[in-house]
């Protein structure tokens, strides 16, 4: 039975007008669905870089001057046991795998945090001052206060660096004009005064010099079950701020303006993560010296693979940076056997083609 429209004449079918088909619910399903394996490929890709750091670790523990098979490194480390190998493995090369999962987390999780305060891809920890100060701090414990062990160099340098984060903050973050750029600039005139510095001192006293070398090529060799337990929980602590700012900056990368409107707080967010980077850069330099690269090369990776979500950026450097950085402690036992290279030239001559590479697709991207 069919009923009249009276405005145009048609007929009705009964029972009211027939209703458009749901088509927006269509297409729902494929994108749910793509963001889910989206989201399963990324923690199936944060397992295997867990897989990686153990593996790397377990290859820490073996490979040296005097190799050391895997199921006698398993039964020294689960059964104890004495003899020279036992002593190898504990005394020298676990404090030294643990300084080097430490440091290399907390600069992959600097850079990360950096990049992410400056909004520049390409800022790592050298580029604030964190390193020079550390630097310039090392060396005037050596200079003038007789200073002559890693375990002497752990506090001057996080003080060193925290002091020279700070005041890189406070130039080029004030409230009048709170930009990245001011940030850059303070940073890169710290650094000049803080280098010069530096050469001053290890110029003019030659034992100075012979003593600040060792630690300034930046290496994971001689440190300490000592060095771990000072430095560990500063870098800890720098870890849990760090990553609870993941959330704020993902707003703030939208813009400052749109960022508030999310709810973000630009200067607390700031603040904190001044604080989480001195923690980070001084732990971290304070134990293995100013290694270069490893804070640039590996968020800078991980968001080409990641996207520029934080959250997964700095999940995946956490695990990854240390990864790089063991890795080429290894590769430095294994290059001069049995001898060995410091892992600090090995990701310097790593990490210096990378960064040409970058500089110059971001400038290709330019034009």
């Amino acid at each position: 039975m069919k009923a009249r429209d009276g405005a145009t004449g048609g007929d009705i079918p009964a029972g009211g007008p027939p209703t458009a088909p749901a088509l927006t619910k269509e297409p729902a399903a494929p994108a749910r669905t793509v963001v889910r394996r989206a989201g399963a490929l990324r923690w199936y890709g944060l397992a295997l870089a867990a897989l990686a750091l153990v593996l790397v670790c377990g290859l820490s523990l073996s490979v040296g001057a005097r190799n050391v098979p895997f199921a006698t490194v398993w039964e020294v480390l689960v059964r104890g046991g004495g003899g020279e190998e036992a002593f190898v493995v504990r005394e020298l090369r676990v404090p030294r795998t643990a300084v080097g999962v430490l440091a290399g987390a907390a600069l992959g999780l600097a850079g990360a945090l950096m990049q992410g305060l400056t909004r520049n891809p390409l800022a790592d920890p050298g580029l604030l001052g964190v390193n020079n100060g550390a630097s310039a701090a090392v060396v005037t414990a050596i200079a003038f206060l007789g200073v002559d062990s890693p375990i002497g160099y752990v506090w001057f340098a996080l003080l060193g660096a925290a002091v020279a984060y700070a005041v890189v903050y406070l130039l080029g973050a004030s409230r009048r004009a709170s930009t990245p750029e001011r940030m850059v600039l303070a940073g890169a005139a710290i650094n000049a005064t803080l280098i010069a510095y530096v050469s001053a001192v290890i110029l003019h006293d030659l034992s100075v010099f012979d003593e600040f070398r060792f630690w300034a090529v930046g290496s994971l060799a001689g440190r300490t079950t000592d060095v771990v337990v000072q430095v560990g929980p500063l870098i800890l602590i720098g870890v849990v701020a760090a990553l609870g700012l993941a959330r704020p900056l993902n707003a703030l990368a939208l813009g400052e303006e749109t960022g508030r409107a999310l709810g973000a707080h630009t200067e607390r967010t700031r603040l904190t993560g001044a604080v989480a980077v001195a923690l980070l850069c001084g732990g971290a330099t304070a134990a293995a010296g100013p290694i270069a690269f490893v804070g640039l090369a590996v968020p800078h990776l991980v968001r080409m693979v990641t996207g520029p979500d934080q959250r997964w950026v700095m999940a995946y450097s956490l695990l990854l940076a240390p990864v790089l950085l063991l890795g080429a402690d290894v590769l430095g036992r294994f290059l001069v056997s049995p001898g060995e290279l410091e892992a600090g030239i090995v990701t310097a001559f790593l990490g210096a083609p990378l960064f040409i590479l970058l500089s110059r697709r971001r400038r290709i991207a330019a034009l």
